[in-house]
């Protein structure tokens, strides 16, 4: 069942998204060749703490970790390690925090130093296609509009949209519904309801859309060992419309990169 929200309990779920950015934020000054997923992941609890909240991944179904880290052909849910990264690499941070009695959880793809043209192009269309299936999060429209356009324009460039996992709503737990799998036909699935707060994550693969599941039980990898990409926004549906409740702006100041591509899925500007 669909829980939506008060306009009270959207405004705190903003705040408990805008500190899992202001922690990737935090994350983007540190997060650099010869640094560790470990040592990242023990900033980010500090840091979440030091804010008056906790950790949401961290015990969520016996999640050893604050951050999940997940590199090159990592999809999503790798375990930080002390495995220095590389030059080259790109390094998807997933977080969560609980504050408020309410989640945020959202992801960003780094790069490392030099990363392959390829691979760029890759991370470059993956966060694309967010934007472009959180304009079909809007009143009249169903679930698997958002990952019908996900998978349209992804597998445009011939790559491969994960099918086991998926995004999903979001509030006093971490994982409510409607599942939102990045995949889909038009007109199918549960229709949004006004109020409802949803994860939208599209999980893109350069190569095969297969992966498999480490020995740690966590770590999911693409089957051809080809770079996967991951992006995560927490949205709203105010007044029909989509909005956003995270920023990727913290992480955009720490790297020096303008945008405007989060504009036009705010009612008033970004206070940061």
């Amino acid at each position: 069942m669909i829980i939506p929200k008060t306009s009270e309990e959207i405004e705190l779920m903003r705040q408990s998204a805008l500190l899992v950015s202001k922690t990737l934020g935090m994350i983007a000054t540190e997060i650099k060749e010869g640094v560790t997923t470990l040592a990242l992941d023990k900033l980010a609890e500090e840091f979440i703490k030091d804010h008056k909240a906790l950790p949401g991944f961290k015990g969520l179904y016996g999640c050893p970790s604050t951050l999940l880290t997940s590199v090159n052909e990592q999809v999503v849910h790798g375990l930080p390690t002390n495995r220095p990264i590389e030059n080259g690499d790109v390094v998807s941070v997933d977080c969560g925090v609980l504050m408020n009695e309410f989640y945020g959880d959202h992801a960003y793809t780094f790069e490392i130093g030099e990363v392959k043209p390829e691979t760029k192009k890759l991370l470059q269309v993956t966060k694309e296609s967010l934007y472009i299936g959180i304009r079909e999060f809007k009143a009249g429209n169903r679930v698997e509009d958002v990952g019908n356009a996900i998978q349209k324009y992804t597998e445009s460039f011939g790559y491969g949209v994960v099918r086991e996992l998926v995004g999903h709503g979001l509030g006093r737990k971490m994982h409510e519904a409607p599942e939102m799998p990045n995949y889909g036909k038009r007109g199918k699935g549960k229709l949004f309801v006004e109020g409802m707060v949803v994860a939208i994550e599209p999980m893109i693969n350069m190569g095969t859309k297969n992966i498999k599941t480490l020995k740690d039980g966590w770590t999911i990898v693409t089957r051809d060992n080809k770079p996967s990409a991951h992006f995560e926004h927490n949205v709203a549906l105010v007044n029909g419309k989509p909005e956003l409740l995270s920023t990727f702006q913290y992480i955009y100041d720490a790297l020096g990169i303008v945008s405007d591509e989060e504009a036009e899925f705010r009612a008033k500007p970004l206070v940061l």
